[in-house]
């Protein structure tokens, strides 16, 4: 039997009620969700830090090598499906589902293309002509105020950016030992709120898979953490969360069947949350087949049943419906499925995507400097 998936609470303890119970009425009101670490109630500044990557069970397993991640108060919430970069950070930034903003995958369709949303582009031709960002996604950033945004220099001004950080003011870094320079530098310029981002994590577990080159990564993050709680002034708290865990697949990869992919007319999503498009009248033949071949290693469900039963939030627009397939397979086992058109430089160790405990539950932790 196949495990039960984990559908986001999006009305509850999820990354998309970070920002408007930060910036929104509650904060101030004294009436924040009673999942949102008790210490941020009474801070006077608010540094958010997104750790990309950084599952809830990745930090539970590897406590020891975060120390000062793992003394934060606070625990696990859920993140956004699928688990993907793109559609979690957008739901972070705007406080929307992902049914809501529309980057509603990694690959998802725009126009007649499958359109890479982080590299805003497609067979790596760029497209922010064609399909310019705001009017992909048309809602701004942190509510409208123009938050402070500390990330890597290279991702200021990017297609991307532009669609999930619309509004805000960025402040790049080269070397991630400028982060707690920078945000001490804002927050004793009078800045209430700063958003930073730091994506290493992810990109080591892609690349090395979990090992040696993950475990420094996680020292190097935590050293991170704490130099910037050491930068944090008086009454100033330090808010950690992440965009999804990760899940070691190795060379474990499902290839479709010559007699599956011919009732396709292309593919989208990623490894594990692979979309099947129908050729058309096929869509149910497309749903009976992947159930027949795939559903021993992950769920198989249709377009409507998913948003049916509320995996991309209560609401989602045709508009936003007609970017996703018509068949879904979302891995519950350690492995990923293959599209020739889902290739990058070299193979993914660890991938992401799909609604199990490693990929779904993120920290949500605070802490102020220890004085």
């Amino acid at each position: 039997m196949s495990p039960t998936p984990i559908v986001p609470d999006y009305t509850g303890a999820n990354v998309r009620g970070i920002i408007p119970a930060l910036l929104g009425p509650a904060k101030w009101d004294h009436t924040l969700p009673d999942w949102m670490p008790a210490v941020v109630a009474e801070a006077e500044q608010i540094v958010l830090l997104v750790l990309d990557g950084l599952g809830w069970d990745q930090l539970h397993e590897h406590a020891a090598l975060m120390p000062a991640l793992s003394s934060l108060e606070g625990g696990r919430i859920t993140t956004v499906a699928p688990t993907t970069t793109s559609t979690a950070l957008s739901s972070i930034a705007t406080g929307l589902t992902p049914g809501e903003h529309g980057l509603i995958g990694y690959r998802m369709v725009v126009g007649s293309e499958i359109l890479n949303v982080l590299r805003w582009a497609v067979n790596g031709d760029d497209r922010r002509r064609a399909y310019p960002p705001a009017d992909v996604q048309r809602f701004p950033a942190f509510m409208g105020k123009a938050v402070p945004v500390v990330s890597p220099i290279e991702l200021a001004g990017t297609a991307f950016s532009e669609a999930h950080l619309r509004g805000s003011v960025p402040v790049g870094w080269r070397a991630a030992s400028s982060m707690p320079v920078d945000i001490r530098r804002l927050l004793h310029g009078g800045e209430r709120f700063v958003y930073a981002y730091y994506g290493s994590i992810d990109k080591i577990a892609h690349e090395r898979g979990f090992g040696d080159y993950y475990e420094a990564e996680l020292r190097a993050s935590d050293r991170l953490v704490s130099d910037v709680l050491e930068a944090l002034p008086d009454r100033a708290v330090l808010l950690v969360t992440a965009d999804h865990g990760q899940v070691d697949v190795g060379d474990r990869v499902v290839k479709p069947s010559a007699s599956l992919l011919s009732l396709c007319a292309l593919q989208s999503g990623e490894g594990r949350f692979r979309w099947f498009h129908a050729r058309r009248g096929a869509a149910a033949e497309l749903l009976a087949a992947a159930s027949a071949e795939l559903a021993g290693t992950g769920w198989v469900m249709s377009r409507d049943q998913l948003i049916a039963d509320g995996w991309f939030g209560p609401t989602v627009p045709p508009a936003v419906a007609q970017r996703l397939g018509d068949v879904a397979a979302i891995a519950f086992e350690p492995v990923s499925y293959f599209d020739p058109a889902d290739v990058g430089p070299f193979d993914l160790v660890c991938r992401h995507g799909s609604v199990t405990s490693a990929e779904v539950y993120v920290p949500l932790v605070a802490g102020m400097r220890t004085r």
